[in-house]
């Protein structure tokens, strides 16, 4: 199988580090592309007519996309626990509040990076943070339970998801708000594969 990929996607990191994990990134290999909403660049469209990334090729159900397809997959197949069936649904609902925190800090990212400076539009990277730092609130306030799980699949998308916003929007004091967060974060960081797969 073959794991399309870029070192600063979140969503792709977050594949990689479940593999790591799992004892399974030497049964997968990592073929490294890049390209933008705008310009494809040398993203497999063939595999994935989405442009995205990540995309996992190879398998015997075709190409899969995007990130939760391929996490449940690679878990599936590698028989792995990030899905346990004690906290299935909760375990669900927070990977999909971690990957919205990765599509807003993308989609501000991609704001500054990638449209002309006359169209960049600040309430709309306003209304993207406005989605971080609710997110950010909510585990604040009720998400100790889930951070204290065992590992999961939700609790390694949200360290991607924080790595993201150091790694492309340092300029935000995220922390500051957010102790339990942040102190859970530190040493989740820590980890072999989350330090193996940082972006720079």
């Amino acid at each position: 199988m073959k794991l399309y990929n870029n070192p600063a996607s979140p969503f792709a990191r977050k594949v990689i580090v479940a593999l790591m994990e799992l004892n399974a990134s030497d049964q997968v290999e990592i073929i490294n592309v890049a390209g933008t909403p705008v310009n494809s660049g040398t993203i497999p469209v063939s595999e994935n007519p989405l442009g995205k990334l990540p995309t996992l090729a190879g398998t015997l159900h075709g190409s899969l996309y995007d990130s939760r397809v391929i996490s449940k997959f690679v878990n599936s197949h590698f028989k792995g626990n990030l899905y346990p069936a004690a906290n299935y649904w909760q375990v669900l609902k927070m990977e999909a509040l971690a990957d919205g925190i990765m599509d807003a800090s993308v989609l501000s990212t991609y704001e500054k990076r990638v449209r002309s400076k006359e169209k960049q539009s600040e309430e709309w990277v306003a209304g993207q943070w406005n989605k971080i730092t609710r997110s950010l609130d909510a585990l604040e306030e009720s998400g100790e339970e889930f951070l204290g799980l065992p590992l999961n699949m939700a609790q390694i998308a949200l360290g991607c998801a924080l790595g993201y916003l150091d790694f492309r929007h340092s300029d935000r004091p995220w922390r500051t708000e957010h102790p339990k967060v942040e102190y859970w974060n530190q040493e989740f960081s820590q980890r072999a594969s989350m330090r193996a797969t940082r972006p720079e």
